[in-house]
């Protein structure tokens, strides 16, 4: 594995190469990028890992310095998954100008877009910078920030890009939290509870299953999201991937939760198609 700063070694690293994967990410790794790691090594001859904090996606009150590093781990998931160039670009080299950036039109004022604004201008952004740098065959990216994934969708097709997006499901605890950077800063008691969250999701998944109307769901899971010591940001159902209302010729469902403890906001979801 080679580890490149500098942009035009790794364009010179990928030049002529006739498949490439691409992993962007903020590191602080876990099982959730590895999978994707796996995915892109088994179908393309060369995984490009990005790892870059983007400080453009992050609002003012937001958790830029304390987002978890840990580079030396970082490189050894890395290794174990069998990337080929390990890209750690600075703030310096993502944004030598910064005189233009994307801006989304819709599909960013619901879920966790309508508590952050500008959240997603910042990610699709770094996503197009990083598009153009690396120049991927196909990036891959999980369902567990499915917004991010749908806007990312939109953009690539908006925009023409020349890259095939693969959509990964979500990786999980064994008692079914999905893996997170954040979740090491869930307190012992938090840890225990946050289960809860994906427990939430499957019996939503059961009340669909029933043909309960979607308003009854959203209000029956919330009901279920009430942990002690924390605060619900959102229980929202959208279609998907247009993160539109859901109206009775939806065909996929984004229901989609994010649940406020006291150091770390958890985010998780369910993609329903109905009659499937």
């Amino acid at each position: 594995m080679k580890i490149i700063r500098n942009i035009e070694q790794l364009r010179q690293e990928l030049d002529g190469q006739t498949s490439i994967g691409f992993v962007p990410t903020m590191g602080f790794l876990h099982e959730g990028h590895a999978s994707l790691l796996k995915q892109a090594r088994q179908e393309n001859d060369i995984v490009v890992l990005s790892i870059f904090v983007n400080p453009t996606q992050f609002g003012p009150n937001e958790d830029l310095d304390r987002y978890p590093r840990d580079a030396e781990r970082d490189q050894a998931l890395a290794e174990a998954a069998a990337v080929d160039y390990l890209f750690y670009p600075t703030n310096e080299t993502m944004y030598p100008l910064d005189m233009a950036r994307v801006t989304v039109r819709s599909g960013d004022d619901v879920l966790c877009g309508a508590s952050r604004p500008g959240h997603f201008d910042g990610v699709l952004t770094v996503v197009s910078k990083l598009f153009n740098i690396v120049r991927p065959t196909r990036a891959y990216f999980g369902l567990k920030d499915a917004q991010q994934l749908a806007l990312i969708e939109g953009y690539v097709a908006d925009y023409f890009v020349p890259v095939e997006i693969r959509r990964c499901p979500i990786i999980r605890e064994t008692d079914g939290l999905a893996k997170s950077s954040r979740n090491v800063y869930l307190s012992d008691l938090e840890r225990e509870q946050a289960p809860g969250i994906q427990q939430a999701l499957v019996q939503a998944k059961s009340w669909l299953d029933d043909g309960q109307p979607i308003e009854q769901v959203v209000e029956q899971t919330r009901a279920l999201l009430q942990f002690e010591g924390t605060s619900i940001d959102y229980v929202e159902a959208v279609s998907y991937p247009a993160l539109g209302p859901v109206t009775a010729t939806t065909e996929t469902i984004l229901l989609a939760v994010a649940v406020q403890f006291q150091s770390a906001r958890l985010i998780d979801n369910l993609l329903y198609t109905r009659g499937a």
